[in-house]
C-alpha cells in the first residue's frame, strides 16, 4: 500500500522578492532533495505554505514539481482543503499532472464530525485513482481523526491507504495502528517522533527536518528498517535539539529561515507569516551550528 518507505520531504515553496514562486530555486531544491537520498517529495503541504497559494498557483507548483522530478522518486501532492468541492478539484488537477499520491489534510476551521470527514474523505477518494494519505494534524485544523474513522475509512474506500499522524498522542497512534490490522499505513508527521512511530508500525515521516538534513532523515529511517535500531535511535536523539528549534514558531516560518542561513536562498515568508524573533532565530542559529549545518 505504501507510496514509499522512508523519510519523504514536506518542501517549502521558495518565493521571489515579491512574493512570486521561485522555480529555479525550487528545481535546485528538488535535485538537492533526491542527490541526498529523501525517499519521496511532498509538495504544496503546510511547510510549502500552501494555505496562500491561489489554486492557480497551487496546480502549477504541483505539475512543476511532477515533471521536473519524473519518476526519480515518488511525488505527492498535497490537495486538502476545509471546502471539499476544492479538494476534489486540486486531486483531480493532481492526478492529471502526474503525481504519486495525495496527501489531503482534514477540513480546517469547519471542525467536521466524525461523520462528516467520512464523507468528505469518500468524496474526494471517490474523484481519483490515485492513493490517498489522510493528514490529521489537529493542532493546526481543529479536527482530530478518530482511530475508528481512520479504520473505517482505510477498509471501506480502496484508495485510501495510508494517515499522516501529527497528533503528539502516541496512544491514539497505536489504537490506530491496532485496530488497523495491517490495512492502512502510517507516516509519522512529527519529526521528534520518527522512531517511536516506526516502532509501532510506521512507514517513515514526511518531514520538515528533511528540508535541511535530508541524508540524516532518510537515515534515521533507512537504519530503522535495516534492523538497526540503536542507530536510528541515536540519530533521532542528535536531531532533537534542531527538531525542537525548527519548530520554536510556527512552521514553516523557523524551516526557511534555516535554508536561508545555509545559504539555499528560498525567499521570503508569506504573510500572515513573519521573520522569526530574535531569541528563537539565536536559538536555531545554535541547533544549525550544532548540527554541522551552518558554521
Amino acid at each position: 500500500m505504501s507510496i514509499f518507505t522512508g523519510a519523504g520531504v514536506a518542501i517549502v515553496t521558495p518565493m521571489k522578492a515579491n512574493g512570486e514562486i521561485n522555480y529555479d530555486k525550487l528545481a535546485e531544491l528538488l535535485d538537492y532533495q533526491i542527490n541526498n537520498s529523501t525517499d519521496a517529495i511532498v509538495i504544496c503541504g503546510t511547510t510549502g505554505e500552501s494555505a496562500t497559494m491561489t489554486e492557480k498557483e497551487h496546480i502549477e507548483a504541483i505539475r512543476f514539481t511532477a515533471d521536473y522530478v519524473k519518476k526519480r522518486v515518488p511525488v505527492v501532492a498535497g490537495t486538502g482543503s476545509n471546502c471539499t468541492k476544492t479538494a476534489v478539484e486540486l486531486s483531480k488537477e493532481a492526478q492529471a499532472a502526474g503525481v504519486d499520491g495525495c496527501l489531503v489534510v482534514t477540513p480546517y476551521y469547519n471542525k467536521a464530525t466524525q461523520k462528516g470527514l467520512i464523507e468528505h474523505y469518500t468524496a474526494v477518494a471517490r474523484s481519483i485513482d490515485l492513493p490517498i494519505i489522510m493528514y490529521n494534524v489537529p493542532s493546526r485544523t481543529g479536527c482530530n481523526i478518530q482511530p475508528e474513522t481512520a479504520v473505517k475509512l482505510a477498509r471501506e474506500v480502496d484508495n485510501i491507504v495510508a494517515i499522516k499522524a501529527a497528533t503528539g498522542n502516541l496512544s491514539q497512534e497505536s489504537k490506530t495502528m491496532m485496530l488497523a490490522e495491517g490495512c492502512l499505513d502510517m507516516y509519522s508527521g512529527e519529526d521528534g517522533l520518527i522512531v517511536p512511530l516506526m516502532s509501532i508500525g510506521a512507514k517513515g515521516v514526511i518531514s520538515v527536518l528533511s528540508n535541511v538534513a535530508p541524508k540524516q532523515t532518510h537515515d534515521i529511517c533507512a537504519e530503522f528498517f535495516a534492523g538497526n535500531i540503536e542507530k536510528s535511535r541515536q540519530l533521532q536523539f542528535e536531531a532533537l535539539e534542531l527538531v525542537d528549534a525548527l519548530f520554536s514558531e510556527v512552521n514553516p516560518i523557523p524551516v526557511k529561515t534555516a535554508l536561508n542561513l545555509m545559504g539555499m536562498e528560498v525567499g521570503p515568508l508569506r504573510m500572515p507569516l513573519c521573520e522569526m524573533e530574535e531569541a528563537n532565530l539565536n536559538k536555531l542559529k545554535t541547533a544549525l551550528k550544532n548540527y554541522g549545518l551552518i558554521k
